[in-house]
Parts: C-alpha cells; sequence; structure tokens
C-alpha cells in the first residue's frame, strides 16, 4: 500500500516508501500532481540552492511568453557576436555556435532545450534584448508575475554567477506547471527531443526519463560542482500529469535512477480519480455590471484527485473566488480555484476558469440586471 506524505519532511530513512529519495540521496525533492494541484511528497521545497542548467527553463519560459506576444519569432535570425563566440564556444554544454554566423531563433530554442546550450542561451538573451543584463531582468520580472517569489536569475543559462541566481523546488514547479499550462503546444514541440542536430553535430537529451520512462517529456536537468545533480522533469499518462523536482544528488547516474524511481512511485502509489475532464463547467459565479449576471467557472485541465492507494477517504471539493467578481472577464481568464480536501493529504487547489467572455453592460442591460437582482 502506498504511503500518503504531506508537505513536511519527512527524517526516517526507514519511514520512505520505496520509490521516495531519501535526505541523503536528495536533500531537495519535491512531486506534485498537476491534475489536482496536490504534493505527493516534499522535503525541503522551499529551501533555496542553485539550479544551474535547470535555469534555461526560465530562459525557455520567457521565450514562450514573447513568442505569445508575437515579439520573437522563430524565424528571426541573431548574429552570433565574435565577443560572445570567445567566450562560450565549447563551454559546457554547448550547440557549437559559428562565430559571427547567423541562427534562427527556432534552432537556438531548440538547442537550449534539447542540447542545454549555454552559447545558445547567450546569443537568444543578446539577440533579443540587446544584453544578457537586459535579458535577466526580463527574466526576473517574469518569475515573479507567475508567483517564484524565491528565485532570482543573474544568467540565461545558469553558469556559476557566485549564488546570484538561485530558486526553490516550489518555484520551479510553478514554472513548469506555467508552462505547460499556458504554451501546452510550443512546449510539445521544443520540450523532451531525444535528439537535436546542427552544424552536422547530433547530440542526445540528458534527460533520465525522456525514452526509459512512459508518457515523460522534459523539462530541463542541471549540474555544477556548487549544485551537485538536479532535475525538473514531468510526465504523462491517461490524462493526469505529474511534475518533480530533484535537487542535490551525487551523480547523473544517481539523478536518472531517483527520478524514475520517484515519478513511477507518484504514478503507481496513488488512486487517481477523475473528477472533471477538461473544459467542463465546474460551478458558476455572480458577476457584477456585466451583460451577463453569471458567468460559467470551467476547468482548464482535466481534474483527478489522487488517493492513497486502498484509501476510501471522502474528497470535499469548494469553489473560491473573490468576489464580486466584476465586468469585464476574458473567456480563459483565471478566476477562481477549485479546493480539493482529501483526509490524510495536504489541501489542494485547481485554477478555475471564465468559460465565456463577459462584456461591461450598456446602460439597458444594467436597468434589467438591477431589476433582475430584487428578484428571489
Amino acid at each position: 500500500m502506498g504511503l500518503a506524505l504531506s508537505a513536511a519532511t519527512t527524517s526516517a530513512d526507514d519511514a520512505l516508501p520505496d520509490g521516495v529519495p531519501s535526505d541523503d540521496e536528495a536533500p531537495i525533492a519535491m512531486l506534485v500532481d498537476m491534475s489536482s494541484g496536490q504534493v505527493l511528497h516534499s522535503r525541503q521545497p522551499d529551501r533555496r540552492f542553485v539550479p544551474a542548467s535547470m535555469t534555461k527553463a526560465m530562459t525557455t519560459f520567457l521565450a514562450f511568453e514573447l513568442m505569445a506576444e508575437g515579439t520573437l519569432q522563430p524565424s528571426q535570425l541573431y548574429r552570433v557576436n565574435f565577443d560572445t563566440w570567445q567566450e562560450w564556444n565549447g563551454q559546457g554544454s554547448t550547440m557549437w555556435l559559428p562565430a559571427d554566423a547567423r541562427i534562427r531563433v527556432d534552432d537556438l530554442l531548440r538547442g537550449i532545450t534539447t542540447v542545454s546550450a549555454n552559447d545558445g542561451s547567450i546569443v537568444l538573451a543578446e539577440g533579443y534584448s540587446g544584453s544578457v543584463e537586459a535579458w535577466t531582468t526580463a527574466m526576473n520580472d517574469k518569475a515573479l508575475s507567475i508567483g517564484m517569489i524565491n528565485s532570482r536569475f543573474g544568467t540565461p543559462n545558469g553558469w556559476p554567477d557566485e549564488g546570484k541566481t538561485f530558486t526553490t523546488a516550489r518555484d520551479l514547479v510553478t514554472l513548469g506547471e506555467t508552462m505547460i499550462v499556458r504554451h501546452p503546444t510550443k512546449f510539445a514541440n521544443y520540450v523532451g527531443q531525444t535528439e537535436f542536430t546542427f552544424n552536422d553535430i547530433t547530440q542526445r537529451n540528458k534527460d533520465p526519463m525522456i525514452g526509459r520512462v512512459a508518457g515523460a517529456d522534459g523539462i530541463k536537468t542541471g549540474y555544477t560542482n556548487e549544485s551537485g545533480f538536479g532535475f525538473l522533469g514531468t510526465a504523462k499518462r491517461d490524462g493526469r500529469r505529474l511534475l518533480m523536482v530533484i535537487g542535490g544528488a551525487k551523480s547523473q547516474w544517481e539523478r536518472a535512477r531517483l527520478a524514475r524511481e520517484y515519478i513511477e512511485w507518484g504514478f503507481s502509489a496513488f488512486d487517481a480519480q477523475r473528477l472533471f475532464n477538461k473544459n467542463d463547467v465546474v460551478g458558476q459565479a455572480r458577476v457584477q455590471g456585466g451583460d451577463n449576471r453569471i458567468v460559467d467557472l470551467v476547468a482548464d485541465r482535466s481534474v483527478f484527485v489522487s488517493m492513497a492507494d486502498g484509501s476510501s477517504a471522502p474528497v470535499n471539493l469548494a469553489i473560491t473566488y473573490d468576489g464580486p467578481l466584476r465586468a469585464p472577464l476574458a473567456q480563459g481568464e483565471r478566476i477562481a480555484e477549485l479546493r480539493i480536501k482529501v483526509e490524510g493529504m495536504p489541501d489542494a487547489s485547481v485554477p478555475l476558469v471564465a468559460g465565456a467572455a463577459i462584456e461591461k453592460a450598456n446602460l439597458f442591460e444594467r436597468l434589467v440586471n438591477g431589476f433582475a437582482g430584487w428578484l428571489p
């Protein structure tokens, strides 16, 4: 029988179920069910640590956001400045960019996501923002905007910078979830590829789960002498997606073993019960000042609840939002949360979005809505 662990640290190794890394193996660990928002297990999720190349997940996410805004195009060409080539040619993980070449954004992103290209990260940053400093400022602004309150980025690629770059497991989970939910098509296109060929050189992805764990599709490994071996990864099976962070593993092989065992434990130790399909109406909320007084609250993903294997604990659901909601509301705008409570598990929540756009009411609609408000 699986053991449901709370977000608190479990210190005694003999209390850990098979598949959950010990403190000695991974001092930082977190496993979340994105389909319910439930934390299946965590150890020191808010401890700051050096993410190393996992930093590139933030660079990737910023690029996805800029592409969605239309200010960054995959077909754009950025030049490899000679000084940049001198500094980064062959420096750590690389896509072997030639000096003075003009490289498509599409290739730079594939180099970053698949072979962890340090040189590609710098060229993308300089090409779009004009300087590494301007790009990292945008990274930090974007991180704060999605709730990564315990992270700071000093480089686009995670190269050692005397501790200026740091993050937490919880923040990395936030980053991974936001990337997948906001940009599912871009995520599928760029993240989780098994190999990448550039300049007639083919390199394989070092992700420890892709091709070895069913449903695995990314996101990013990291390593420096200071940080040890880390991993931000995810896998999806039958509509249920798990997201994990491991920090401080002792070797590449140990990281691979821990990642595979951890994710498999998450899938096997819990019974997943489907609550709602994506785009199902979960409830309704009142709206003030709109052309409609009611808005449907819709699930933006398939919603499951994870129960400890064999558990018959009741599932309690509640919808919460800061009311009253006021028009205008955009379709798909996040406006509420579905709170999920299961005995023996940490409380969890998933977002609910507006099922339709609600425009501001005109004078006649305000009068009608005002009159309707007096009716029982």
